[in-house]
């Protein structure tokens, strides 16, 4: 081996540990056993170290996602399998590189970023690793909480509104308006010029839609809301965001004018499930349902690594100010706190575990 070589190698040997590295054990909440929000234990854990390609975070933020909520009771729901246990969840982490891998780009070191980890699990910690390829640099004015926020939340905003015609005119529902990716539709829409009608759960709720921009923000868990739209719309809205589904969505298909678009991308009250009839008369309608999520987000976006190019967007739309996330924060040792908060739909925007 050549003076040079041994230079380079001793340098990347080194790399994985800083003058400020961790001890060998971390903070981070662990799942021993599938089952309810209380199998989430705040322990220490062994500090990750990154192998080659990879860099390691000091975690400043850690995304909460239902998908880890299904994950922690077992249920794989669109993940590709259930994780080993004991395992650290969360997938999207944002803070700062505090050590690299062997082979990693040293620009990398000392930077603030963020970063959606696929299904790889680990972020519910106060360390996590990722490969260098998945980081994005943290846009100057924006918290690690609000990073996490959009390279999730805000990827997925934006490839549905690939498939919404807004503008000047355009009548937009919006239920689930205080969650995280309603917050940012109600915003988009609203800078795109179309009229806002949010929908949200409880007076609390629709304050926040309200002060969010709304033009008319109601609680859908009442009676007579669909008689409130009718009454400041008589013409009907032009596009209905549906992420919850069930009887909400069978209302709310009744609100529609004739050739209005329904996007779909979930049901978290229930999955919609209409009768022939009912398919008929939207047919007759011209109202046309578009699933928004998985292989059609991905393909209209026409590039090699469609998910990257939304992380990216979001990200910008953010740092120019024009979207901007709801949070609703927790310390990491209360993550299975904010598991039954999320399930409850005791929170606002994007829920966030901060070490």
């Amino acid at each position: 081996m050549t003076t040079a070589a041994m230079i380079a190698a001793a340098t990347d040997a080194t790399r994985t540990h800083d003058t400020g590295a961790p001890d060998t054990r971390m903070h981070a909440v662990r799942l021993h056993a599938f089952g309810p929000a209380e199998n989430l234990t705040y322990e220490q854990a062994p500090t990750p170290v990154p192998a080659p390609g990879q860099v390691r975070v000091r975690v400043a933020a850690a995304g909460v996602h239902l998908l880890d909520t299904a994950l922690r009771e077992g249920a794989r729901g669109p993940a590709p399998a259930l994780p080993e246990l004991p395992t650290v969840p969360g997938r999207e982490v944002a803070g700062t590189v505090d050590a690299l891998g062997p082979g990693t780009d040293p620009a990398w070191l000392g930077r603030r970023v963020v970063a959606h980890l696929g299904f790889a699990p680990g972020g519910y910690a106060e360390y996590a690793v990722t490969d260098a390829a998945r980081l994005h640099p943290v846009p100057d004015g924006l918290d690690p909480a609000e990073a996490v926020a959009m390279i999730g939340t805000g990827r997925t905003t934006l490839g549905i509104l690939q498939f919404a015609d807004l503008g000047p005119g355009s009548v937009a529902l919006v239920p689930a308006a205080a969650g995280g990716i309603g917050t940012l539709l109600v915003q988009y829409a609203k800078n795109a010029g179309a009229t806002v009608i949010a929908l949200a759960g409880g007076p609390a709720k629709t304050a926040r839609a309200t002060a969010n921009g709304a033009d008319l923000a109601l609680d859908y868990t009442a009676p007579g809301w669909a008689d409130t739209v009718r009454r400041h719309h008589p013409d009907g809205a032009t596009v209905l965001f549906d992420s919850v589904g069930g009887t909400t969505a069978r209302t709310a298909l009744g609100l529609l004018a004739p050739g209005a678009q329904h996007l779909v991308f979930g049901w978290s009250e229930a999955p919609l499930d209409l009768t022939d009839t009912e398919r008929a008369a939207l047919t007759a309608r011209d109202i046309t349902t578009h699933e928004v999520l998985g292989p059609a987000m991905l393909q209209a976006v026409g590039a090699p690594d469609p998910l990257r190019v939304l992380e990216t967007r979001a990200l910008a739309e953010a740092a120019a100010g024009r979207l901007r996330p709801a949070l609703t924060r927790f310390p990491l040792a209360e993550a299975a706190a904010a598991h039954r908060a999320l399930e409850t739909r005791a929170t606002t925007g994007k829920v966030v575990l901060e070490p």
